[in-house]
């Protein structure tokens, strides 16, 4: 889904983004382009972009418990 649309930036895009390390919406701005236009994409783009760490932080934690148990 389109997340930006004066940037032409999706959901998928912010994930990529996230598994890359960005972390704010700052990051994202600097390695998309995200809310540097209109700014109407700011708050969607920060919602995907704490979904996509959540999600990674669950699998980082998960991979920690893995290396333990072996």
């Amino acid at each position: 889904m389109y997340v930006c649309i004066c940037r032409a930036v999706t959901d998928r895009q912010i994930r990529e983004a996230a598994l890359g390390g960005a972390l704010t919406l700052q990051d994202l701005r600097r390695e998309l382009g995200v809310a540097r236009d209109c700014g109407r994409c700011a708050s969607c783009a920060r919602s995907c972009l704490e979904a996509a760490n959540a999600v990674q932080g669950c699998h980082d934690a998960a991979a920690q418990v893995v290396q333990q148990a072996h």
